[in-house]
């Protein structure tokens, strides 16, 4: 919930916050029954748009984004005729929308005081990458319905039987007719179970005991690992900075809720 909250109000902001591209922001745009949308509106106005529609040519079409600033401002001023702010649930809506305005300006505020310099983000990606489990195995397996039939299997295995060959002809899964390879592929790739029985198993062995999954029963052969090459740490830096911030505003809040009075009912 945190992170979502966080993703939503800086993402909001971000946009909020790029310098306007003309020098006189009071300047109109256009008038509409004698009151001016101004430069600051109309760059305002683009930037949320260019959000909404990241595909859409709209810097490179003014009167478009134009017109609908005068659409927006004629129904705003025939909904003001009509008094609809006094509406119950209009006024509702528009404490919401004051609410999120000053939380987006809040959270800005937060995040823009975050350090996130190239020694910090260099730090944080050298952790990360220390900690990371980056091994890709290669391996092939043979599916079966039952743990019976997969310790059948393992019986042939142990006689001598050749893995692929067992494979093609007794393994239920898609891989079967290929004698069960699966190619190299990371650990998180794989469900729990089997990624699990693959971190205890040594380069060309294969499992003695059968391992479930939702799938089935496995048996697996282990042919080789071998270690990715991590991302860049220039790849990554929008990433990492974007986590240190999210992660700082998550706690700026944990701290206004330890110190607030909370009832909840």
């Amino acid at each position: 919930m945190r992170t979502r909250l966080y993703g939503i109000t800086l993402g909001s902001l971000l946009a909020a916050t790029l310098p306007l591209t003309g020098f006189a922001a009071d300047e109109p745009v256009a008038v509409v029954n004698g009151k001016p949308i101004t430069l600051k509106t109309y760059e305002f106005f683009l930037r949320q748009l260019q959000a909404e529609r990241p595909n859409a040519n709209l810097a490179g079409n003014r009167q478009l984004v134009v017109n609908e600033l005068i659409n927006r401002e004629l129904l705003y001023q025939d909904a003001v005729k009509k008094k609809m702010d006094k509406d119950p649930e209009v006024a509702f809506a528009l404490e919401q929308l004051r609410m999120n305005t000053m939380i987006q300006a809040n959270v800005g505020k937060v995040a823009s005081g975050v350090d996130i310099s190239d020694a910090k983000l260099k730090k944080e990606y050298d952790e990360k990458i220390a900690k990371a489990d980056i091994s890709e195995y290669k391996a092939r397996h043979i599916l079966l319905k039952t743990e019976a039939d997969a310790n059948a299997v393992i019986k042939e295995l142990n006689n001598g039987a050749v893995f692929s060959d067992v494979a093609k002809a007794k393994s239920t899964g898609p891989t079967g007719p290929e004698g069960g390879d699966l190619g190299w592929f990371k650990a998180g790739q794989m469900v729990p179970p089997f990624s699990q029985a693959l971190a205890k198993m040594k380069k060309g062995s294969y499992s003695k005991q059968p391992v479930q999954t939702q799938f089935g029963w496995h048996v697996i052969l282990l042919e080789d690992t071998r270690k990715a090459t991590p991302p860049k740490f220039e790849d990554v830096k929008p990433q990492l900075a974007n986590m240190i911030r999210g992660q700082e505003v998550n706690a700026y809040i944990e701290n206004l809720r330890k110190k607030a009075k909370v009832n909840i009912k």
